[in-house]
């Protein structure tokens, strides 16, 4: 039962990434930390969240914005090195509770529309590419800070999804390492999910955009915010507790 629900939240989050540019460790992260824990949890989403961010790059490559890539990437993947090597030295509860906290910010700014209206001036921007790399090799929540922070720059749509998606892809690259070293024997054991949900994030990707716009699109996020915020609010509750 379990195996199946991780294959409908992995399709859900796949098709929802491929329309917002983010999602995927949002909604596998909570649900794996069920199971395994948020410390685990992070390091086995990092492989369906690096694949699927693979494909949609595969259809969007054209449109990065090259000059943007390599300066927000380059603060990004450090980031996402150092987030990655706290992850390996933190405890689990601490660990919790940070994510959860994200998790409600991401959730509630959703809800109300506060995502939309964020944004970074160029300076903080770059700060922002940091921060949001860190946090997505600490508890592999970055998106939604991440595109914040671009839209501090002015790119069109298309290079936006795209760039952020390359983004996505580096810091992916400067994170997994630090995971497969400090933690390949406990990933191992969780293999079966890392492939339903690498199986299921594909799946979205490739046919959830169909069914997703056929949702309106103000009722679409507030229910993913909604979802969001209830996760948040049992993973704060679990790392409170422990």
């Amino acid at each position: 039962m379990f195996d199946l629900v991780v294959a409908a939240a992995a399709a859900l989050a796949g098709g929802i990434a491929a329309v917002a540019g983010f999602g995927v460790g949002s909604l596998l992260t909570p649900l794996l930390a069920l199971r395994f824990g948020t410390k685990l949890a992070v390091a086995v989403v990092s492989v369906p969240h690096f694949i699927g961010t693979a494909v949609r790059f595969t259809t969007l490559w054209r449109h990065v914005d090259r000059r943007v890539l390599v300066r927000f990437g380059v603060l990004s993947a450090a980031g996402g090195l150092a987030g990655a090597l706290l992850n390996a030295k933190a405890g689990g509860p601490a660990l919790t509770v940070v994510f959860a906290l994200l998790l409600l910010f991401a959730g509630t700014s959703t809800i109300f529309g506060l995502s939309q209206k964020m944004r970074f001036c160029r300076k903080t921007a770059w700060l922002a590419g940091a921060v949001s790399g860190l946090f997505g090799g600490l508890v592999g929540n970055q998106g939604g800070i991440r595109s914040a922070a671009l839209l501090g720059f002015d790119i069109e749509k298309e290079s936006f999804v795209a760039t952020a998606t390359a983004i996505g892809l580096v810091v992916d690259a400067a994170r997994m390492p630090v995971y497969l070293a400090t933690q390949a024997h406990a990933m191992a054991q969780a293999r079966t999910e890392m492939l339903i949900a690498t199986a299921g994030v594909i799946a979205g990707t490739f046919a959830g955009v169909r069914l997703l716009r056929r949702i309106p699109e103000p009722w679409f996020r507030r229910a993913v915010g909604v979802l969001i915020v209830l996760l948040g609010a049992y993973m704060l509750y679990r790392g409170m507790a422990t």
